[in-house]
């Protein structure tokens, strides 16, 4: 009776650790890795990184950080180290921010060898960064911040422009930057005409620069012309935008170069977005009304180059000058008013490049006596 009375413990003590066993096995079996991505956080002379990997029980891992150079060098020496952080069965993608024209490099070097890259924006990345809570933030935090951002959210595949629209967009980049160099001196030289007496060098040397920028504009603009003659495409989207009154060749060259001919947008939300032309509202019950204004969010250019057109299609457009007065009427200051056509101008580009069509002013009073519409004209109609 003792002996067995002394195995049958010992039995069941087995028993119990092949349960066990049995079931950190099941665990270990259901714990199944969904995704993996890299997180980069990059600056003009180098980029850290950070691997992320995703359980099917939301688990998260991530390896340890490394910084590389930005340059080729340290391309090759991140894929080196990606791969033997990987799960070669799982999927891996390459996250980053468009800061500047710093990660470009890398991420057309991970593209030409058929890896899968997103490109966020930074005002995306930050309110996730912000809904973390984190309270350090250095290069390292925000890579893996970024790894993590790619793994738990769906991003678009980046796809780089064409090669036309890159370089459209280094040329009116520059003719932007020119004319801002040129406004700066002609204010310095008025400022020093006012003055009782001055150096006549300063004003010789000023009036030079002045010149000279002008000169650079000229150039720049012939090369953006010929450029433009040169591609079927572009030649076609230009026409197009310029056939709305108030977007003159320059505007709509700008805001075909900053979109890369509209190639990445799916919707009018998304490109408005994009420009910082949305409208943020605050309001929270009876005691919260704030003051609705534009997020401002966006791509500075593309804002900067509807400003003057705005003015121009509200003096000289019917369809916009009829919306600018709506918004006047609805007690909305003369700036929001114009806001919304400058919306409206870039919503209509997207429709009008979208359907392959041309404006036509006051369409909706030419068409009065017509039996249908085209079905692109109910596209562009303004609901703000």
């Amino acid at each position: 009776m003792d002996k067995l009375a002394w195995i049958k413990p010992q039995e069941k003590v087995r028993e119990k650790n092949h349960l066990f066993k049995s079931v950190n096995q099941k665990i270990k079996v259901m714990q199944v890795m969904l995704k993996q991505c890299v997180g980069i956080d990059i600056s003009k002379a180098n980029f850290h990184a950070f691997v992320c990997s995703m359980y099917n029980d939301q688990r998260l891992r991530f390896s340890e950080g490394m910084e590389f150079d930005n340059n080729k060098k340290g391309f090759n020496q991140l894929l080196k180290w990606v791969k033997k952080q990987l799960d070669k069965r799982v999927p891996v993608v390459y996250l980053m921010e468009a800061t500047g024209v710093y990660y470009e490099s890398l991420a057309y070097h991970l593209h030409k060898i058929k890896k899968t890259v997103h490109v966020v924006l930074p005002n995306t990345s930050k309110h996730y960064l912000a809904s973390l809570n984190l309270k350090t933030k250095t290069d390292k935090v925000d890579a893996k911040a970024l790894a993590q951002f790619g793994v738990e959210r769906k991003h678009r595949a980046w796809e780089p422009p064409r090669a036309v629209y890159r370089s459209l967009k280094e040329l009116t980049r520059y003719r932007t930057g020119l004319q801002d160099s040129k406004t700066v001196f002609m204010n310095q030289l008025s400022a020093f005409k006012s003055k009782e007496a001055g150096d006549d060098l300063v004003e010789a040397g000023l009036q030079y620069l002045i010149k000279q920028v002008g000169e650079q504009v000229k150039l720049t603009d012939q090369s953006i012309k010929k450029l433009v003659k040169q591609d079927e495409e572009l030649k076609r989207n230009v026409k197009r935008l310029t056939s709305i009154k108030g977007i003159g060749f320059v505007s709509a060259t700008v805001i075909l170069a900053e979109t890369a001919g509209f190639d990445q947008f799916k919707s009018i939300k998304q490109l408005v977005s994009f420009a910082g032309l949305d409208v943020i509202q605050r309001q929270s019950g009876s005691s919260v009304r704030g003051k609705s204004k534009i997020s401002k969010k966006g791509n500075s250019h593309i804002r900067r180059a509807l400003y003057f057109p705005g003015m121009v299609a509200v003096k000289h457009s019917t369809t916009f000058r009829k919306l600018y007065e709506r918004h006047l009427d609805n007690k909305k200051e003369k700036m929001v008013a114009l806001v919304a056509v400058q919306r409206k101008l870039l919503a209509l580009s997207f429709t009008l490049w979208k359907n392959e069509a041309t404006f036509i002013d006051n369409y909706q009073s030419i068409i009065a006596q017509k039996e249908v519409a085209p079905a692109w004209a109910e596209a562009t109609q303004d609901s703000v």
